[in-house]
């Protein structure tokens, strides 16, 4: 089986799945695994420079819907 069907099987057994123990079990398993993720001190110095930044010239830049209409125009 590969691994897009094993995902689907899981799903489908997942939507069934009446275990509330068990339900709560996975979701703390999806929560620790979701917080695994490691910012490195070089990339923490980037966005504290971009924060920093924007919060001296917050109107500089482009709005949302700016941006979506430039990518939307090519």
């Amino acid at each position: 089986m590969d691994l897009q069907a094993e995902k689907l099987d899981l799903i489908q057994w997942l939507a069934q799945l009446t275990d509330e123990k068990l339900i709560h079990k996975i979701k703390a398993l999806r929560n620790e695994k979701a917080n695994d993720f490691v910012l490195t001190d070089a990339h923490k110095k980037i966005l504290d420079e971009r924060l920093e930044s924007h919060k001296l010239n917050p109107n500089q830049g482009s709005s949302w819907i700016n941006v979506k209409r430039r990518i939307s125009s090519n």
